[in-house]
């Protein structure tokens, strides 16, 4: 009985899940729209296909056309007509080898071991992709149910080509949407986050009495912060595919938008592991109770070089800069500040222990500032 409730329980909780999912769909755009009108798209092309190749052609071929749809179905369309001509590639080359195995040698059980062979020895052919398996796949079933005739391989021609046009035409009725604004704001929102959180290590470090378990949850949201930007990173890169061979219109300034967002994530990639190497610091330093022993100087200097860094990262990740050199001076000025401290802690005596951890923090916050500057020059670059 138990086990029982416990899969009623998951079916529930998946089956709110899928709903939850669909009324997000619904709601607004996003990812979760865009993957229910490709299932959608994907769908009334597969059965448009199975319907044209039940009544154009042989059933032995007619499973071809739906199943081409499907390959033809991709998110992006250029990521559809490449994977297109990369499987009608596959498909001649498959068919063309069976054929010609079958009129030579004749059907047997070493021929179809030599189509094996020579099939997967083609399939590996960098330039069929993710398609190369389709050499061999299409080559059986002309060797075996085709018998390497050419009507066959002529009805499974047309059994494809059906399938691909029927596939490319539903992503030009209605090609997949366009989010160049939507991701500029994901990297806009990650910045800002970034920022809020270096000042939240420089009131950290300033407090009289710091909130250890707070900052214990700044180093587990470091993890959702990473993979939240792997996932940014990636459907930006999806999003600059997108942009090929699109039939909507093209949304202004795209084309240097995209790459911008992408190499300001490289930057926010780098610099987070700097972040996270602070709080792991000021975490180990809370423990052993080193913290208190810093300089009443430290503490106050090395907060203000934290927020001007964080006011550089918060220029940084705008989509739209609109002085050019403002981030300039930002980092300037946060290095300016460093430097300030750097002198204080030549010329302060203290204990050995407080001078490890002030060149611990001081050595993650020049790293930092030198990814800053450059990812700023590459930001120029792009």
């Amino acid at each position: 009985m138990p086990r029982g409730v416990d899969a009623v329980r998951r079916i529930w909780s998946a089956a709110r899940e899928q709903a939850g999912y669909l009324r997000r769909a619904v709601r607004g755009a996003g990812s979760e729209r865009d993957q229910v009108l490709l299932v959608t798209k994907t769908v009334v092309a597969a059965m448009a296909a199975w319907t044209l190749a039940r009544y154009l052609l042989p059933p032995a071929v007619s499973t071809f056309a739906p199943f081409t749809a499907l390959v033809a179905l991709q998110a992006t369309v250029y990521r559809s007509v490449r994977d297109c001509l990369q499987y009608v590639v596959a498909m001649a080359a498959g068919a063309t080898l069976a054929s010609t195995l079958a009129a030579v040698a004749g059907i047997h059980g070493w021929t179809f071991a030599l189509l094996t062979l020579i099939a997967l020895c083609i399939g590996r052919i960098r330039r069929f992709g993710q398609q190369g398996i389709q050499v061999a796949i299409v080559g059986f079933f002309a060797f075996s149910s085709g018998q390497g005739q050419i009507d066959y391989i002529g009805h499974l021609v047309a059994s494809v080509g059906i399938g691909v046009l029927c596939g490319l035409a539903a992503h030009l009725v209605l090609a997949p949407a366009r989010h160049t604004h939507h991701w500029q704001q994901a990297v806009t929102d990650l910045y800002s986050t970034m920022s809020r959180r270096l000042d939240d290590l420089a009131d950290t470090l300033e407090a009289n009495d710091p909130d250890r378990d707070h900052l214990r949850q700044w180093r587990r949201d470091w993890r959702s912060l990473s993979a939240e930007c792997e996932r940014i990173q990636h459907s930006i890169e999806t999003e600059i595919e997108n942009g090929r061979m699109n039939p909507r219109r093209t949304i202004r300034g795209s084309g240097e938008a995209l790459p911008r967002a992408r190499e300001a994530l490289t930057v926010a990639e780098r610099s987070m592991d700097h972040m996270r190497s602070m709080s792991r610091t000021l975490d180990y330093a809370l423990d052993s109770g080193e913290l208190g022993n810093l300089p009443a100087a430290f503490r106050p200097g090395f907060s203000a070089v934290l927020r001007a860094v964080a006011t550089a990262m918060e220029e940084m990740g705008l989509a739209f800069p609109t002085e050019p050199n403002l981030l300039d001076a930002k980092v300037e000025e946060a290095a300016a500040e460093l430097d300030r401290v750097q002198q204080q802690e030549r010329t302060a005596p203290e204990s050995p222990a407080a001078h490890a951890l002030q060149g611990t923090l001081l050595t993650d916050a020049g790293r930092l500032l030198a990814d800053l500057r450059s990812g700023r020059q590459s930001l120029v670059r792009t």
